[in-house]
């Protein structure tokens, strides 16, 4: 009888025992909720209108340039008609021969002597304007003579130059490149060249786009 009753407690000890397994006597861990790190506290929020990126004020746009037979007028009036730019034009004091061939002679002497022709009037307000616009037709493969008396009347620090010119044919780059070479101390934006037939709006309102002038 007492044998009985042992292995009838053994075998309730047994049952009980095996209905709680190691993997069930415990309740399976919580899922783990991560914190995560509090934030930086945002910044303050701009003000309206605030862009880091955009320029501050105005830009103040002057187009200078020197004009013989009025094609190098069109691109110019074309480019402050779109820009709202103030315009100078670079007239000599003494004004050169109206016949083709006589100009191209005066030119010619100019540039072997490196004459610096006078300018007859100056520019008013000059350091009121932080863009300038130097433009001329090609003259004897460069700039006209008269394009350096105009750079080296002025100082361009803190200037941004943009060169433009008028050509027939050939020395476009040579030309944008000497206006270039001629201010030093500006910065400058990628010039135009164009030959009479291609100064259009459309021309003209692409290259100032592509160099930020105008939207």
């Amino acid at each position: 009888m007492r044998k009985c009753m042992f292995y009838l407690m053994m075998a309730v000890a047994v049952i009980a025992f095996g209905a709680c397994s190691p993997d069930e006597s415990n309740e399976p861990g919580t899922p783990g909720i991560e914190t995560p790190e509090n934030p930086e506290e945002p910044g303050e929020p701009e003000e309206p209108g605030e862009d880091p990126d955009s320029p501050s004020g105005e830009t103040k746009i002057l187009v200078a340039y020197f004009s013989w037979g009025g094609t190098t007028q069109r691109m110019a009036q074309e480019i402050v008609r779109q820009t709202e730019a103030d315009l100078f034009r670079i007239e000599p004091e003494v004004s050169y021969p109206t016949d083709y061939t006589e100009c191209t002679e005066v030119a010619l002497e100019e540039k072997n002597s490196n004459a610096r022709p006078a300018i007859a009037k100056e520019v008013e307000n000059w350091d009121d304007y932080d863009t300038v616009f130097i433009g001329c037709p090609v003259w004897w493969w460069t700039t006209p003579m008269i394009i350096c008396t105009f750079t080296e009347s002025y100082d361009f620090k803190g200037k941004t130059v943009v060169p433009f010119c008028t050509y027939a044919s050939t020395y476009r780059d040579e030309t944008l490149a000497r206006i270039v070479e001629l201010t030093p101390d500006a910065g400058h934006l990628a010039g135009e060249g164009l030959t009479s037939g291609r100064i259009n709006e459309q021309n003209i309102s692409s290259w100032l786009k592509e160099i930020g002038i105008i939207k």
